[in-house]
């Protein structure tokens, strides 16, 4: 599968290292007749990527920038390059690849020129075909070609073909700037150069095998500036478009409302131009843009000059094409395919890339509108207004046979909508399968003949990724949904956003990639950090989810929960959840591979570090009622009996095991606990003996009365909140919850733990006292810790996970009756298992939700609840990594607010350490591991002078640092309460504490 709605299962996949390989593999394929396909990132959408045959994935070793000179401004590159290496290389010298696809980050420059794209800098810089020079190729035959003007490297007889033909190539393509469909034959016209590269370009692997590529550069603006102009709806934005052209900007990108989020920040509309500008210099920019402002007719404008607030809203626009495929719709929920009603809108492509002229966008998108309305589906167009090319994904039903007869009938009807606005049905991506069918109503039958011959006269054999193009596939053949179940598959997690139906969560991967970017240096996206370590696609999170596809399909992958095929691809899953928020759909990796886990190994022996590790907090507590910490810390450190112990227990022997602490967090909160108690007691004696004045004698009552009574608990002033005691934090280092309890309370904030009985009577506050005296409660109660159930999850032991749960709502739901009062969780993975996994495993208990709602991190608890407190100031520098399910989950912006207040600078670096929980210590990880956390977190750490704090607020990030650096890493919390020990100023509080 690619992007697209289609899906053919190839005989092999072939990763050529040259272009020697690349002959070899196709002679070997033309002696068995077997077809050829040329693949580059996987993102088409029209399905040129997909065959039966032999799949070319260059993206593997023929992926370099060969060559780049600035003076000629031009740059050799192989097939496989990903679009952003080239645009960093050339950066250096002020220039450019001036096509840009959403896609720049993880699209080959090879797919491409297979497709000719163009991306949203195409009114400045035109499309991919505008900036090739000369294109090395192996033709069919297994010659190789250098592609050039002149009829340079043209095949024999197409310049006999053309030349017969060169009234019907003057006159029978479409004037307009993405015009994509079709072989561009015109190119080879004798007043445009004869130019066969550049004809080329755009034939989707059905000419030849491309291996290389010289390519033109072009001058980047030293500065830009972004005009974001507001109107009513998309039309009128569409109509101004073509207006705004001869102010000479960069960009002319349209949005309607349905894809921006509402905290976005845009001026009031219905729709928006995002209209780039550029200059020699920021005000140079910013002048262009407010000339384009003032000569627009608009409800409303903003510009953005800041670089920051430009890339958080090209990044609106970059994801539409995954946004777009999973929205609630204005006319209601949608069907899901076998009946069943979704909660949002399933949209798919396969109406996506077609141009009218610019002048004509507005008068067609108002009869595409009333054309989806006529067939009962939703869209929601964006793109490339500036030049006329629109995207939208359309909810078809793409399963039953009524629904595919609705999606043929109306992409028919589409086409002969879009040529009688002179328009072309590919305006980007190319026709592929989608839409090569339908060439015959855009050219007319003579010119569809001379494009089969011109195809014939390069691959003879018809080997080349045939069904593309010329005789194509029907458009409604080789659908990927067809194979999936009908019925919705039985399962433990409650996917509320997908209708409880796990084959719709599978269907969320559209294929467009983004977890197959490969981050740069300080980029905060998390996913994918397995594919980033392997650079394998199985590794990728589109992998995982085209194999869980497989699974279900049941033709290939046939041994269903059973598969050691998606076992092993999900092996090196790190569990990170970074797919839940950086993938545009929202593709939940974690959760799928908890699914899988627990169903594979339902009744069978399950590997080692299972029990060892997904079982830890049994493990620790049973330490805890022994008292054996010290011991078992002893017996670690002997070298034989650790190796030992790590290889029964499953554990990668290049780890070191973790030390226990002596003293549980909770047993040294109890303790303080009693300690303050009796201080208060001894207090409040002396205190109402003030009041009588003294032992035996009366006085005013009231005198030297103290406000001291909490609203849980005498003694404790201020808002109460729940200090949640994870695992990592109860055993392993209770310093850090130690330093949360200093600091929230310097804030005001009255501290307890959650109980450790059920309480029948309503919390009390101290979390042990069980309420008044009755005959029961003499009689000996079993002790139980609260727990999120991290551990349990992330190894799929969805069962004891489901126990472990309702205990601890057991525990809170005398908490959980009371309106505010919030759990304030430390470690981030549990308190992100408690906003997620809790609800969405127990989703038939109402409890599970009220928890999951009073979860907040501890920078939320100070924002939220001690507003008027004055962090102690640092004034120093802060690098670290932000943990990954903070990012994916809950969200840093209170944290960064923290450090701000407190004078912590610099930004911490995104990515995944790699430990990733019991990830990096089971056997055979920890080269992935260690991989990983070198992406972005150790070369951070390194770089960091000694006077900067490494924050690290998860425990996996800082047992890596501690494993794989001399520096230590520590939770806000530690840093924070280490200031209010050490500095007399901050720490300010307006309430009690």
């Amino acid at each position: 599968m690619d992007a697209s709605n289609y899906r053919r299962v190839p005989l092999g996949v072939v990763a050529p290292r040259d272009a020697d390989d690349v002959a070899a593999a196709l002679a070997v394929c033309r002696a068995h007749a077997v077809p050829v396909v040329a693949r580059g990132g996987g993102t088409s959408i029209a399905g040129q990527a997909t065959g039966t045959g032999v799949v070319l994935d260059f993206t593997r070793h023929m992926n370099r920038i060969v060559a780049l000179d600035p003076d000629a401004r031009t740059a050799v590159v192989q097939p496989g390059a990903v679009l952003d290496r080239l645009q960093e290389a050339a950066a250096p010298h002020g220039l450019r690849f001036g096509p840009d696809p959403s896609t720049h980050s993880r699209c080959t420059l090879g797919g491409m020129i297979g497709n000719n794209s163009c991306g949203s800098h195409s009114v400045a810089w035109g499309t991919t075909a505008d900036s090739v020079r000369e294109l090395s190729v192996v033709g069919a035959g297994g010659d190789t070609r250098r592609l050039g003007r002149d009829w340079k490297g043209a095949p024999d007889g197409l310049r006999a073909l053309v030349e017969g033909q060169l009234a019907l190539l003057r006159t029978g393509f479409p004037d307009l700037p993405r015009r994509i469909s079709g072989y561009a034959l015109d190119a080879l016209l004798p007043e445009r150069g004869a130019d066969v590269a550049r004809a080329f370009c755009g034939s989707e692997g059905t000419w030849g095998l491309l291996t290389e590529a010289v390519l033109r550069l072009v001058e980047a603006p030293r500065a830009r500036a972004l005009a974001v102009l507001a109107y009513p709806d998309e039309s009128a934005a569409a109509d101004a478009a073509a207006g705004l052209l001869p102010l000479g900007p960069l960009t002319v990108e349209g949005m309607a409302a349905d894809l921006v989020p509402a905290d976005a920040g845009l001026p009031r509309g219905g729709a928006w131009l995002f209209v780039e500008t550029g200059g020699g210099s920021p005000a140079e920019a910013r002048a262009h843009a407010d000339t384009i402002v003032r000569a627009a007719d608009v409800r409303g404008a903003l510009v953005v000059t800041d670089p920051a607030g430009q890339r958080a809203l090209w990044r609106l626009r970059e994801d539409a094409s995954g946004t777009a495929t999973r929205m609630p719709y204005a006319g209601g929920d949608s069907l899901l395919p076998g009946g069943g009603r979704g909660l949002g809108g399933e949209a798919w492509p396969g109406w996506e890339d077609c141009a009218v002229p610019p002048a004509r966008l507005g008068a067609y998108l108002r009869d595409f509108r009333a054309l989806l309305a006529a067939h009962g589906l939703h869209g929601t167009p964006y793109g490339h207004f500036g030049d006329g090319c629109i995207h939208v994904r359309i909810d078809f039903d793409l399963i039953s046979a009524a629904g595919v007869a609705r999606f043929r009938r109306f992409s028919e009807e589409a086409a002969h909508l879009v040529v009688s606005h002179g328009g072309s049905l590919s305006g980007e991506h190319g026709d592929g399968q989608a839409r090569a069918e339908l060439l015959p109503a855009m050219y007319g039958a003579e010119m569809v003949g001379l494009f089969e011959k011109a195809k014939d006269l390069w691959d003879p054999d018809g080997l080349l990724n045939p069904g593309m193009l010329v005789r194509p596939h029907r458009l409604d053949e080789n659908l990927r949904f067809a194979v999936l179940p009908h019925r919705p598959v039985d399962v433990e997690f409650g996917y509320p956003a997908d209708g409880g139906d796990f084959s719709a969560a599978v269907r969320r991967c559209v294929g467009v990639a983004k977890c197959r970017t490969a981050s740069g240096p300080g980029g905060a996206d998390v996913m994918c950090p397995s594919f980033r370590a392997t650079g394998e696609e199985e590794h990728s999170t589109r992998g995982r989810a085209r194999l869980l596809h497989e699974m279900l399909a049941g033709e290939i992958v046939t041994d269903g929960w059973r598969s050691t095929e998606v076992r092993d691809a999900l092996d090196l899953c790190l569990s990170c959840k970074g797919c839940r928020s950086d993938c545009p759909v929202g593709v939940d990796m974690a959760t799928y591979k908890a699914e899988f886990l627990h169903h594979h190994y339902a009744g069978r022996r399950r590997p080692a570090a299972h029990y060892a590790l997904g079982r830890l907090p049994f493990w620790l507590a049973a330490v805890t009622r022994t008292r054996s910490a010290r011991l078992v810390n002893s017996l670690a450190s002997m070298r034989p009996l650790a190796a030992l112990a790590k290889r029964l227990a499953g554990i990668a022997p290049e780890r070191e095991i973790p030390r226990l602490a002596p003293e549980t967090f909770s047993r040294w909160w109890s303790t303080r606990f009693r300690d303050r108690v009796r201080a208060y007691v001894r207090e409040r004696r002396r205190s109402e003996e003030d009041v009588r004045g003294g032992p035996g004698r009366g006085g005013s009552e009231g005198n030297g009365e103290r406000r001291l009574a909490g609203p849980l608990f005498p003694g404790f002033g201020g808002k109460t909140v729940l200090l949640w005691p994870d695992t990592f934090t109860e055993h392993l280092e209770p310093s850090v919850g130690r330093a949360a309890v200093r600091v929230l309370e310097a804030a005001g904030l009255a501290v307890l733990l959650p109980p450790r009985t059920v309480m029948r009577h309503g919390p009390i506050g101290d979390g042990v006292t069980r309420g008044p005296l009755r005959l029961t409660t003499l009689l000996p109660r079993r002790r139980h810790r609260v727990c999120c159930g991290l551990t349990y999850v992330s190894t799929g032991q969805l069962d004891r996970a489901r126990t472990v749960l309702r205990r601890t709502l057991d525990l809170m739901e005398p908490y959980l009756a009371m309106d505010d009062i919030p759990v304030v969780v430390l470690e981030p993975s549990c308190a992100a298992a408690l906003r997620t996994d809790l609800p969405e495993l127990l989703h038939d208990d109402p409890r599970a939700a009220r928890l999951a709602a009073a979860v907040m991190t501890f920078a939320e608890a100070l924002e939220r609840h001690a507003p008027t407190w004055t962090p102690p100031r640092l004034d120093r520098p802060a690098v670290g990594q932000t943990h990954c399910h903070q990012h994916a989950v809950l969200g840093d912006a209170a944290e960064r607010r923290l450090r701000d207040a407190a004078g912590l600078t610099g930004a911490l670096v995104g990515g995944c350490c790699g430990l990733a929980g019991n990830f990096g210590f089971e056997k055979g990880h920890e080269e992935v591991s260690r991989a990983c956390a070198e992406e972005q977190l150790l070369p951070a750490v390194r770089a960091a002078d000694d006077t900067a704090v490494i924050l690290a607020d998860g425990f996996s990030c800082r047992t890596q640092l501690a494993q794989l650096t001399d520096r230590r890493g520590r939770h806000l919390a530690e840093v924070l309460a280490e200031a209010l020990e050490n500095g007399p100023q901050g720490g300010r509080s307006a309430g009690p504490g």
